[in-house]
């Protein structure tokens, strides 16, 4: 890429925009912390220069542009609306200075939550594919098996998780247990009907060159049909992964004492709400993070897709 191409670029002007709009004259009574928004856009600003300078891939560059713009763009009008012109009820819609802020004060408290939401995700959904995919490969290695096991998985997995809550409670040790359990339950259902599903339709061709080479069950169902129905495989875990952020910050607010979802439910209750779009910052940007991850993980092991 060309140097007009790297650094010529409208989050560029969006974030100049963003600064000068932090001169504008402030309207609310309160402190704003305009000195944090200004701090956090030029790291922001900084990475982005960064890794316009040194990115190979064109379309890599233009994606996380274009995702820094739409930042800028959200300060500014949030900004705007509350610091600068007041549209927006204080109490409710706190400047983004006030949140940033917050947010550096209460790290700490943020880093224990953040790890104890993450540390129930992992908890319930590596033991959820640790189970499923291996049933479901064997299951679905039979015609007759398999047809069975798509009826009853499609059956129990339309029960939505957070309904057996209840019942986790009264059964389990401890609130952590049943979160466990709850997204164990979210995980296991997508990933079973995806690896059944990417099983019975491998294509009968592969399967037959594999039987004119004397393959053994063993290698036919790790090395040929698991590989083959891994595309399947990854979207019951992109639904599972995605159903399971949501059940977790539920099941969070009814009874945790820690967690994401406590930390938004505890704060909002007491009408903190400075702190409750913290969370709410905070849960979406981890969302993404972990994504992102899978998404990076999903397209190593399907590279030879493309």
């Amino acid at each position: 890429m060309t140097f007009k191409q790297r650094f010529f670029r409208v989050v560029h002007l969006l974030f100049i925009v963003l600064i000068l709009v932090q001169l504008l004259p402030d309207k609310l009574p309160a402190e704003v912390c305009t000195p944090y928004v200004v701090w956090f856009a030029s790291g922001v600003e900084v990475l982005a220069i960064l890794y316009c300078a040194f990115a190979k891939n064109k379309i890599g560059t233009e994606l996380f542009s274009d995702i820094v713009s739409f930042v800028y763009g959200l300060l500014i009008a949030w900004t705007l609306t509350t610091a600068k012109l007041n549209v927006l009820k204080p109490s409710l819609f706190p400047p983004p200075g006030r949140v940033f802020r917050q947010f550096i004060e209460d790290h700490e408290k943020i880093v224990i939550n953040i790890l104890s939401s993450v540390g129930i995700i992992l908890q319930g959904y590596l033991l959820a594919l640790i189970i499923a995919i291996p049933l479901g490969l064997f299951l679905g290695w039979s015609a007759r098996l398999g047809s069975a096991a798509t009826y009853i998985s499609k059956f129990l997995g339309a029960i939505p998780p957070i309904v057996y809550i209840p019942y986790g409670i009264a059964l389990l040790p401890t609130f952590r247990s049943v979160s466990v359990f709850v997204i164990f339950l979210a995980t296991f259902w997508p990933v079973f009907a995806g690896t059944l599903s990417g099983v019975m339709n491998v294509e009968k061709k592969t399967i037959d060159s594999a039987k004119v080479l004397s393959v053994g069950k063993f290698t036919m169902l790790f090395k040929i049909i698991l590989p083959a129905s891994l595309e399947q495989i990854f979207i019951g875990c992109n639904q599972g992964l995605t159903v399971s952020f949501v059940l977790l910050t539920s099941a969070e607010m009814i009874g945790a004492q820690s967690g994401m979802g406590y930390y938004i439910k505890n704060y909002s209750d007491f009408g903190d709400y400075t702190r409750t779009l913290v969370g709410l910052i905070v849960l979406g940007t981890v969302i993404v993070v972990i994504s992102y991850i899978f998404n990076r993980v999903q397209k190593y092991l399907l590279r030879w897709k493309q």
